[in-house]
Formats: C-alpha cells, sequence, structure tokens
C-alpha cells in the first residue's frame, strides 16, 4: 500500500474574526497580518525584530544571568520543568529579546515581549533584559522602542516579578533624563503589571490596530463594579478614542511611522520618503513637521 505522503503542520492559518483560511507564507509575507480581514496575529519576538529593522540585521543585547526558579516553585509541573519546555518550543532563554540596529538609517535599540513564552510574562530574567537595553541606550542617548505583548508579571517568581515593576519605571526615567525618545507599541495583548508600568510610559503611545491593552479583565471588572462594559472596552481604538493612547497604526506602517517621530523627537532632517513624499518636487522644506524636527522656518519672501 502506499504510505499518506507526509505533510508539514500549519500550513494554513484560520482567521479568527472571519474564519478564512490563510496559506502561511502569504501570512509571512504580509507581516502575520490577514490580508481580507486586517486581523494582526501574534508573532514571535524574531520575527519583531527582523521585520523593525533594515534588512533584518541586528545586534542582540545579552542580559546579565539570573537565578532560575529562586523559590522553587511548583504548581501542576515543577516552574523549572515549564522553563525548560518554553526554551525548547521556543528557541528563546526567556519571553524578552533585545537587540539594536538601525531603522531607515537611524540607531535604534528595540525591547520584544514573545507570548509564546509563558505568555510573555515579565520576571527576572526579562526584567533584567529590559534594563539592561534600557541603560544602554540611555548611556548613549539611542531612542528605544518597546513592543509589549504580556499577561503581566509572571506568579511563579512571586514578589521577585513584581519587583521589576518599578525597576523597569526608573530604567524608563533614566532614558528620559538622558533625553532618549521612549516609543511604546502595544500589541495584543497588552495587560497586568506591564500595562501598569514601563508600557504605558511612552513619550509616544501606539497601538496595533484591535490590540486589547488593561489591566484587569474585562469580566473580572463587570463583576466588580456591576456594569455592563462598552463592547469595545479595552480594545486599542477604544483607548485612542479616551485619549489614553496617542495613535493606532497597522504593523506595515510601523517602521515608517516610527522613524519618523523617531527624526522629529530628535531634530533629525527628515527625508522625503518619510514625509511621505515620493516625486522630485517634495516640499519637504516647507512641511510643518520637517521645521519641527529641523528647527529651521522658511523665511518669507
Amino acid at each position: 500500500m502506499l504510505q499518506r505522503k507526509q505533510m508539514p503542520e500549519n500550513l494554513w492559518v484560520k482567521c479568527p474574526v472571519t474564519g478564512e483560511m490563510v496559506f502561511h507564507k502569504d501570512l509571512e509575507a504580509n507581516m502575520g497580518v490577514i490580508p481580507g480581514s486586517g486581523y494582526h496575529m501574534r508573532i514571535s519576538a524574531q520575527a519583531r525584530l527582523e521585520y523593525f529593522f533594515d534588512n533584518a540585521e541586528f545586534e542582540m543585547i545579552e542580559p546579565p544571568a539570573v537565578t532560575q526558579d529562586p523559590l522553587k516553585f511548583r504548581d501542576k509541573t515543577r516552574y523549572a520543568d515549564k522553563l525548560k519546555e518554553h526554551r525548547r518550543n521556543t528557541g528563546m532563554d526567556d519571553s524578552v529579546l533585545a537587540a539594536r540596529g538601525k531603522v531607515d538609517g537611524i540607531e535604534m535599540v528595540a525591547v520584544v515581549h514573545d507570548m509564546r513564552f509563558i505568555g510573555g510574562s515579565l520576571g527576572m530574567a526579562a526584567g533584567e533584559t529590559i534594563v539592561k537595553a534600557m541603560t544602554e541606550a540611555a548611556r548613549t542617548s539611542t531612542p528605544l522602542v518597546l513592543f509589549a505583548a504580556s499577561g503581566g508579571a509572571r506568579m511563579q517568581e512571586g514578589i521577585l516579578s513584581l519587583m521589576q515593576l518599578p525597576r523597569t519605571t526608573v530604567a524608563v526615567e533614566m532614558l528620559k533624563e538622558a533625553g532618549a525618545p521612549y516609543i511604546v507599541v502595544l500589541t495584543n495583548p497588552t495587560t497586568g503589571g506591564v500595562s501598569a508600568s514601563y508600557a504605558m510610559l511612552g513619550d509616544i503611545q501606539i497601538a496595533e490596530p484591535g490590540a486589547v491593552i488593561g489591566f484587569a479583565g474585562r469580566r473580572v471588572i463587570e463583576q466588580t463594579i456591576r456594569e455592563k462594559l462598552p463592547d469595545n472596552f479595552q480594545t486599542a481604538e477604544y483607548l485612542e478614542e479616551h485619549g489614553m493612547i496617542d495613535m493606532v497604526v497597522n504593523r506595515k506602517d510601523l517602521k515608517a511611522t516610527i522613524s519618523r517621530l523617531v527624526a522629529i523627537l530628535t531634530k533629525r532632517r527628515l527625508e522625503p520618503i518619510l514625509l511621505g513624499y515620493d516625486g522630485p518636487e517634495s516640499t519637504a522644506a516647507s512641511d510643518p513637521a520637517n521645521e519641527a524636527a529641523t528647527g529651521e522656518v522658511p523665511q518669507q519672501a
């Protein structure tokens, strides 16, 4: 008998909104966004870095080593075993990666959460990665971009996890004292302690469409206040409408948007392509955003 041909798994991905089936290579080519519905799927931290930096070229920032499972935590399984499993499945040491490279020619540092690693939760190792990246960015006055995606603090590390909230908040203050722009991109989901600390302290707060952003869960809030919340409560669009974030930006536009914002914040002269002009008759010099970026105001005739 002929054996059934072995086919790779996950060749097709189903859109959570419309049920549309998308070939995985088409999804990758579209940066993890469903072509029809525009739904933003979760992507790995490695993929995020490759999309963000020029030519997918960057240098990793290696965090200092931390004590593994200091509380010897155990529920259904040992926490130490859970760490090993997630490291094996993701190829990551923990839930956060940090790297430096160029974005549209501008040197930047990027910090990225990965939901695949214990829900992107914040523990000691992730905290050390974030603090080291922010410290290096502050030392060199380099813009830092944080891509947040997390369920909150890691319960298996108890108070040692919660300690990362003030530590990262202090690191953000170091960035601001050094004059280094700090831009946060909130992706789906950004919740818990992460949303109550460094993820909501950016100079500019951006979110991807449809991202769920909040501290406590919707059902918990409804049970507490005994009221029905709006259908779009805690979505990126709801937060933008109520002034909690600055803008909602599609994933494909994030790189250009961030490089333009950094150019303005650091008073760089904006390239025509960043201003939205693609023709030889660019009037970039008279654009108000460019005037803010360069500090130059055209002389009146």
